[in-house]
């Protein structure tokens, strides 16, 4: 009995944990780091105040956690994508079209992993080096398929840096001017870099 209970309590605890850090994703992206207090991601979260500082002691704490999120969310990609696919040009392919479905939300408010780079920095600049670890992933798969296709490492290695900052670029642009063609048609260079 002592046992389920047990369970049960560490159930909870990795729900609310949960909840937690995709609250504070959320809201560090649409509201920034800054503007975004404790208590706010605690109410959204539905987790009380007091509760939130048994898992994070301050708010540095929670922007690592964001960032590990990040990370994991990033290795995820990366593994779908490796085992949907097995030819690194459909692979690659593949990585362009799952990038293609976070569109709207980047169109509306930017890159969640480029903010919190920046927004972290200055009082989380641990926080802020990890959420970076997610471009260096996506850097390194996309030069791995690209070397598999004959390019050399090198090589692959830039044009993989190249496709990640035209993305980062693009976001930048459309959220700026608010015209999603412009990701669209950053979607479309992208897919042209890694397939020539």
């Amino acid at each position: 009995m002592k046992g389920n209970a047990a369970k049960g309590k560490q159930k909870r605890g990795a729900q609310r944990r949960d909840a937690l850090i995709q609250a504070a994703a959320a809201l560090f992206w649409i509201k920034g780091y800054s503007g975004t207090s404790l208590a706010d991601v605690a109410k959204t979260s539905g987790v009380p105040l007091g509760n939130l500082y048994y898992y994070y002691k301050t708010k540095a704490d929670l922007a690592l956690g964001v960032a590990n999120f990040f990370v994991d969310e990033t290795t995820q990609l990366i593994e779908a994508v490796s085992q949907e696919k097995s030819d690194p040009r459909e692979r690659l392919r593949f990585l362009v079209e799952r990038m293609r479905a976070t569109q709207g939300k980047r169109l509306s408010y930017g890159c969640p992993i480029s903010a919190a780079c920046r927004d972290f920095r200055e009082t989380a600049p641990e926080a802020s080096a990890r959420a970076g670890e997610s471009f260096a992933l996506l850097i390194a798969f996309i030069a791995q398929e690209l070397a598999k296709t004959g390019r050399k490492p090198s090589v692959a290695l830039v044009k993989a840096r190249h496709v990640i900052a035209e993305w980062q670029g693009g976001i930048a642009l459309a959220h700026g001017l608010q015209q999603p063609n412009v990701l669209a048609e950053t979607y479309a260079r992208m897919e042209r870099t890694l397939s020539g």
